[in-house]
């Protein structure tokens, strides 16, 4: 493949980066105290409950499924493991408990979902929008008010500060997703997952457990749901029965303009780290200017419509590109024959 095809995929694989350098360049000009030290801590910090449903929902498009039920896990896993600890378990729980509680309900949750829809064989769709929409119902019912306050070590990771006034919480993210870039590469569960996305019935017949891989994907974007759960319920010192609510939508952006595809097969967690911190930098820079909480709802949906867009225009100018080379190849190959025969 020649060099300037590789730099071409490479920039089209890694266009969210791209992206979000032009967009920081244009904002740190026109947007006041945007590049500011302070100003770019916020952004990572409120970028990190998005970016664990970021990196969700872009994994379950990986696999070339979809689950709208992740800004439902959200709250429901906090909610419930805080009334577990703190009603109804008939002894005295920790903070750790807690913690454990909130990430085992939502592995639970997306369990049921992955279980649901590989081996019943239910719609990906109708399944998780129910669930979204039943994990809501049952926290409004649940919790009608805030529980508060919550111990700091349950607040830890979503509210302490470390060297340099930087949030645990940017840390805490960034870990994860080196976790998931380095398993989605370097192993095999990985290039099974990945495979599984890209063609499940070849990857079925080549020996791939298909079935449990998709299981596995909503396992972990119910656990990540459960995490950005633990960091809202940290930031805010409470669980609220709106945490989480419209996020969805955006966490899908996130994902499809970090490099995840409706195809499914494509995507690494770094582009979807990528997509997330756009949106976090989108949302900051609309609030300095002073745009109106309506017109910020409106350029939200016009941003889900460019990331859908994006993905389509960058599948056509691979295929494009891909299809240029085959066609190079093809003429110097007959190229080649020519001169063997009018040699002979």
């Amino acid at each position: 493949m020649p060099k300037k095809l590789q730099i071409q995929l490479f920039l089209l694989d890694n266009l969210i980066w791209v992206i979000v350098a032009g967009f920081f360049l244009i904002n740190a000009v026109i947007t006041p105290k945007f590049a500011t030290y302070g100003n770019l801590v916020n952004i990572l910090y409120h970028s990190a409950i998005m970016s664990m449903l970021v990196l969700g929902e872009g994994l379950i498009l990986v696999i070339g499924q979809i689950d709208l039920s992740i800004e439902s896990i959200l709250v429901f896993a906090p909610g419930l493991a805080m009334l577990l600890v703190s009603k109804w378990l008939p002894f005295d729980a920790g903070p750790v408990t807690a913690i454990v509680l909130t990430l085992a309900v939502g592995a639970l949750v997306g369990l049921f979902n992955g279980v649901c829809i590989a081996k019943i064989g239910v719609n990906p769709f109708l399944q998780t929008l129910s669930m979204m929409i039943i994990l809501r119902g049952l926290v409004l019912f649940l919790v009608p008010f805030s529980i508060f306050p919550l111990h700091k070590v349950y607040t830890y990771a979503g509210q302490a500060r470390t060297v340099g006034n930087i949030p645990v919480a940017v840390p805490v993210v960034l870990v994860i997703f080196l976790i998931f870039q380095f398993i989605l590469h370097y192993t095999s569960f990985g290039r099974h997952f990945v495979a599984t996305g890209g063609n499940a019935r070849a990857s079925f017949i080549s020996g791939v457990n298909t079935g449990r891989m998709v299981i596995c994907a909503f396992v972990i974007a119910g656990l990540l749901a459960a995490v950005a759960g633990l960091l809202a319920a940290g930031r805010q010192g409470s669980v609220s029965n709106s945490m989480g609510e419209g996020m969805v939508l955006l966490a899908f952006a996130g994902a499809i303009l970090g490099g995840a595809s409706l195809e499914g097969g494509k995507g690494t967690p770094m582009g979807m780290l990528g997509g997330a911190l756009l949106l976090g930098m989108f949302s900051n820079s609309l609030n300095l200017l002073g745009v109106t909480v309506t017109l910020v709802y409106a350029t939200q949906g016009a941003l889900i419509f460019v990331a859908i867009v994006l993905d389509r225009v960058r599948i056509k100018v691979r295929s494009y590109l891909l299809h240029q080379e085959q066609v190079r190849k093809l003429k110097i190959l007959e190229q080649e024959k020519e001169i063997v025969s009018s040699a002979v």
